[in-house]
């Protein structure tokens, strides 16, 4: 058949004219029509009446079920859709979808003694999946003879001879919660991972997904289904990998060895990330609601809406991400720091290490140290030379007893890691080394103050301390920087310069999710910050504190003077 073009360029236009965001396929129509005939017929039992899914899904689960059961080459016996990776909002029947193409599968199904499964994020979602399966098949004469449910192993057979060979199909659909034993024993020829976006928190989950798809590799008529939400924070992990693979898939910009068709319902980035916010507007809302006016009505989602919106900005946020795909850049939640408002937009990606050595007048530092459970943040601030706007970077060392005391933490930290930002210490000495190198390289370049160059927490910074003391670097370049309520002058004036554009930072998202974290509680006059978990960490946007009340003092440079500062001023002029 040669290579399938899963490439949608299209896509939002197809979603203006309601049509299922897909380009078009060479189905082998006789089963695509046929699994749709199993569909229809299917029956919804959970609602008045318990209609047919002819009556009660819209066109664009037909079109899934068409390409997902369509896609078998009957030449090679290949299935050129091997993945679907379906992104839609809540409220749009996501757990009967995935009922109904279990069974589907089984019926489809001509191999004899093989599993499927059936993946939710959690126990209670996964009972109401399988609760879902049964009652369909109990709901249909043909469905109790040809199936048998066994309900403590939430578990259901095939008892369909072949007529050909006489031989009973035995496959089972086998209906499971998350876990690292979700693989065990079977190899699956089938398989739905329902809410992908919250399985993404376990620390295993790249580990059992993998295992999945690598059962799959031996079976060419094998079948993965991602059916899932945004997330309700910033995309991490396997959901952010599996998402930012399919959107490239949906551009064209992977085409090699691609098995997977992306289906997603969502705004384009302009509409999400514009000023005037075009997809808080209703009447943009049927856009990425495929199943409007059967199992959701506007009218409702407008009054959760309003009620999420008086809640406050972090339940408007978690609403939008969850019932219209809206991607969340941070977690903002209530009690969140006034900063978090503009911290997005003082995003700047040319802002690096370099960057800020070769444009500053002067710069200087913050360190944040915690346990050997918590992360090592490390800040550097420049002043530019020309505008004296601030430039903020930042980086963290991570001992690997942090990934395994703080699991539910461990694939966002590996996800930092691979963008460079967060290492994961080899050796316990990794991070004071690699932090004090980075220091000295400021030194040696003239650029650190004499004088309050390094603001550093009181609280577990020997290490640090010793190290740089190896370079002949102390007091009174290093200055301690009180916590609590004496750090508020520092936040507040960071709160103006990232509101007026006089500070600017890289951009990086593990810098964001650290603001993202931040509990505000203002006492008095003060405002104090914590963070809202034990694994919600803030040790970076710490130092970066620590670094803006060192840069408050308004210090020079040691190896420059304001003579130097005034000719720099005249040669860019």
């Amino acid at each position: 058949m040669g290579d399938v073009v899963f490439a949608c360029p299209d896509w939002f236009e197809k979603l203006k004219r309601g049509e299922t965001p897909i380009p078009a396929l060479p189905l082998d129509e006789v089963a695509a029509d046929c699994a749709v005939a199993l569909f229809n017929k299917l029956r919804v039992p959970d609602v008045k009446g318990m209609p047919t899914m002819a009556d009660a899904a819209g066109e664009w689960m037909r079109d899934i079920v068409r390409v997902a059961f369509g896609s078998l080459d009957p030449e090679t016996g290949k299935r050129f859709v091997g993945e679907i990776f379906n992104l839609v909002p809540k409220k749009n029947g996501k757990t009967t979808n995935a009922a109904t193409l279990g069974l589907i599968w089984l019926m489809m199904n001509r191999r004899p003694n093989v599993d499927g499964m059936i993946v939710g994020p959690t126990q209670e979602v996964a009972e109401k999946c399988f609760e879902q399966a049964s009652l369909m098949i109990g709901a249909d004469e043909y469905l109790k003879r040809r199936f048998r449910v066994i309900d403590h192993k939430k578990t259901i057979i095939d008892q369909h001879v072949d007529p050909a060979t006489g031989v009973k199909r035995n496959a089972k659909l086998k209906i499971k919660s998350f876990d690292p034993k979700v693989v065990t024993g079977s190899i699956p020829a089938f398989a739905i991972l329902d809410e992908l976006h919250a399985m993404a928190h376990s620390s295993f989950a790249s580990r059992v997904i993998g295992q999945i798809r690598g059962g799959m590799v031996t079976n060419d008529e094998s079948l993965l289904i991602i059916i899932t939400t945004q997330s309700e924070v910033p995309p991490f992990g396997v959901f952010k990998d599996e998402l930012d693979y399919a959107r490239k898939v949906r551009s064209g910009e992977v085409t090699e060895d691609v098995r997977m068709l992306p289906i997603l319902y969502e705004f384009p980035e302009e509409m999400q990330v514009a000023e005037d916010k075009p997809w808080n507007d209703p009447t943009n809302w049927p856009l990425v609601l495929p199943n409007l006016g059967r199992s959701l009505t506007l009218d409702r989602l407008q009054k959760e809406w309003r009620t999420a919106q008086a809640k406050g900005e972090g339940a408007a946020r978690e609403w939008a991400s969850q019932h219209l795909n809206v991607q969340v850049g941070m977690a903002m939640h209530g009690g969140r720091w006034v900063g978090a408002d503009y911290w997005e937009a003082a995003a700047d990606q040319a802002i690096t290490l370099d960057y800020i050595k070769k444009h500053s007048d002067v710069v200087v530092a913050g360190g944040d140290v915690g346990g050997l459970d918590d992360l090592w943040g490390l800040a550097v601030l420049g002043r530019h030379k020309v505008t004296r706007h601030w430039m903020l970077w930042a980086k963290a060392w991570a001992q690997p007893i942090v990934l395994e005391r703080h699991k539910e933490i461990a694939e966002r930290l590996r996800d930092f890691e691979k963008a460079g930002d967060l290492v994961i210490c080899e050796r316990v000495t990794q991070d004071a080394e690699e932090a004090a190198a980075i220091i000295v390289d400021l030194r040696d370049k003239g650029l650190l103050p004499e004088k309050g160059g390094i603001g550093l927490d009181p609280a577990g910074v020997p290490a640090l301390l010793e190290e740089l003391a190896m370079y002949e670097i102390g007091e009174p370049c290093t200055a301690a920087v009180s916590q609590g309520y004496r750090l508020s002058s520092a936040i507040f004036g960071t709160e103006r310069k990232l509101a007026d554009g006089t500070l600017k930072h890289c951009g990086s998202s593990l810098l964001t999710w650290c603001v993202g974290n931040i509990q505000a509680e203002a006492r008095g006059s003060n405002v104090y910050l914590t963070k809202r978990t034990a694994s919600s960490k803030i040790d970076v946007v710490m130092a970066a504190f620590n670094a803006i009340e060192m840069m408050s003092r308004n210090p020079s440079a040691a190896g420059g003077s304001l003579d130097d500062y005034l000719k720099s001023m005249a040669v860019a002029s």
